[in-house]
């Protein structure tokens, strides 16, 4: 029995449950590590039936990036898996062409209840037509990518992770830890994902709405032509912001604007102001001193209506139930 305080959410749960990851030559050795740390924790603390097998193309030992050398069955050998999850890496988006690969996936993806991947892991779901007509996210580096290689998908940058119709994407790396949990959720309950999320020492779970933008702007906003206009967008919040002004401070044309800034961030112009004037708001509206309609105002929403609007769509909380938060942690 669970001994670590959390013993009220152990599961008796004796019916094993396949996690299978995909791997290949070169992957991402955190995007396999973290949900596996995640299904293994549940499995050893908290009684959930987790039986984790990592796969590849030709079966045997596979190197990673960094030359870590990880072991893996044949996919040929692999019968039923109940989650199916493609791994990404730096070249995920070459190596979804290898047409052993679309097999693979096309092949587990029939036998699987659930289907999943992490980060550019969905280039290999998208090769296989899996996402088509689905809402997919994948590392804000690569959306633009994969929105130009495959256009039946919607892709959305905006997300941390997705769940459409059972087929599971997630943003770059440390999303797939928050995918992992939301699918323990999904499985045993949000006990046994708060439990596995403490015993990780990170979030219970991030919201699946969480921007990745907000992200990157927070390490540092892009270089060049784009990075000049979100500096300046980010000086001027109040002002109508169009596309057509934005490309001007760029000093390009608007289509070029566009192509260059999804492709350096991930997200459209439109998306990437609604966030910038979204995280001015926040901070205002938790401090919980000035009126929603002048924290609207000042930060360039038409009204607090689409204000609130944003903040349920990015946050999941309206601006009285942001505030209402703030203030119980003060």
């Amino acid at each position: 029995m669970c001994d670590n305080g959390e013993s009220q959410f152990w599961v008796d749960n004796r019916m094993k449950r396949t996690i299978s990851f995909i791997v290949h030559p070169g992957f991402e050795l955190l995007d396999l590590s973290g949900p596996c740390s995640a299904f293994n924790i549940a499995s050893e603390l908290y009684g959930a039936a987790y039986h984790v097998r990592v796969i590849s193309v030709d079966g045997g030992p596979v190197r990673d990036r960094a030359g870590v050398v990880v072991e893996s069955e044949h996919f040929g050998e692999i019968g039923h898996s109940d989650t199916v999850l493609a791994v990404g890496g730096p070249v995920a988006h070459q190596y979804a062409l290898n047409e052993a690969a679309i097999a693979l996936i096309q092949d587990s993806s029939r036998k699987a209840a659930r289907i999943a991947s992490v980060c550019t892991g969905a280039f290999l779901l998208a090769a296989a037509g899996i996402l088509n007509n689905h809402r997919a996210t994948t590392h804000w580096r690569y959306a633009g990518l994969l929105q130009t290689q495959y256009p039946s998908i919607e892709v959305d940058a905006d997300r941390i992770f997705i769940n459409d119709g059972g087929i599971w994407t997630s943003a770059g790396m440390t999303a797939g830890m928050d995918l992992s949990l939301a699918l323990i959720e999904d499985d045993y309950g949000p006990g046994v994902a708060k439990g596995v999320a403490r015993d990780m020492v990170v979030y219970h779970r991030r919201l699946g709405g969480q921007s990745q933008f907000s992200a990157v702007l927070d390490l540092a906003p892009p270089s060049g032509r784009v990075g000049k206009a979100l500096c300046y967008a980010q000086d001027h919040l109040h002002d109508a912001l169009t596309v057509e002004h934005l490309a001007d401070i760029a000093c390009v044309s608007v289509r070029q604007f566009n192509r260059i800034f999804l492709n350096a961030t991930g997200t459209t112009p439109a998306k990437a102001i609604e966030r910038l004037r979204l995280d001015a708001a926040r901070a205002r509206i938790e401090e919980g001193l000035e009126p929603f309609a002048k924290i609207a105002s000042d930060v360039g929403f038409l009204s607090v209506e689409r204000m609130r609007r944003s903040c349920v769509a990015i946050f999941g909380q309206s601006p009285q139930d942001l505030r209402r938060a703030a203030r119980q942690h003060k």
